[in-house]
């Protein structure tokens, strides 16, 4: 499992630090009293950051999107880890930013940077990323959407994970977190691509 460290030490701005980091597992075993035949896992990890441009508008967010790289990195190998060797299903990513926080800071983190480093920790992935972004404060909940990271159509793994701080973040604070998982839904049947029938080629099917 990769260490969590603090801005200082990675090349992230000294400006945007890690404030915390926090993992959930969620194993289901059984559905509407059915007994799966295995448990599926899905897992966030995630990081509150500082947010150095809590309040003010700033032009250039390069330094959001190169935290991002060291960030994608250490959370998404975190994660993956937890699925202790399992091979990753599905992904996901989400950011929740602090009320004086800009949508476009949310942004920032997760679309320029993030989705390589994700995507090399999960062995690969052909499909788009799909993600979250909402403003809050402490508390809020973040549904981070999931789908197959090799094709996104395949609709046993169309899904969601919760996740919350319960006292983040604050209002110059962001959260940024990754989910990944080692199956779909529960008892899946309502048609669609399969997982044995992905071609892979595409990201879609």
């Amino acid at each position: 499992m990769t260490d969590m460290t603090n801005a200082s030490d990675t090349n992230m701005s000294n400006d945007i630090r890690i404030l915390r980091t926090l993992a959930t597992i969620d194993d289901r075993h059984v559905e509407v009293g059915r007994e799966l035949s295995h448990p599926i896992r899905r897992v966030v990890v995630a990081a509150v950051l500082s947010n150095p441009y809590a309040g003010r508008y700033v032009e250039d967010l390069t330094p959001f999107i190169e935290a991002s790289k060291v960030l994608a990195k250490q959370l998404s190998e975190r994660a993956v880890a937890l699925l202790d060797g399992a091979e990753v299903h599905s992904y996901g990513k989400g950011v929740i930013v602090g009320t004086n926080g800009e949508l476009e800071h949310a942004a920032a983190l997760l679309h320029p940077a993030l989705g390589a480093p994700l995507r090399e920790a999960c062995g690969g992935g052909k499909s788009i990323i799909p993600s979250a972004k909402k403003r809050g404060g402490p508390g809020c909940t973040l549904d981070i959407p999931l789908h197959h990271r090799n094709a996104a159509f395949v609709r046993s793994h169309f899904d969601a994970v919760e996740f919350r701080v319960p006292d983040g973040p604050a209002a110059d604070e962001i959260v940024l977190a990754v989910a990944v998982t080692d199956g779909g839904r529960p008892l899946p049947r309502v048609g669609g691509l399969t997982v044995d029938e992905i071609v892979g080629e595409d990201g879609l099917r």
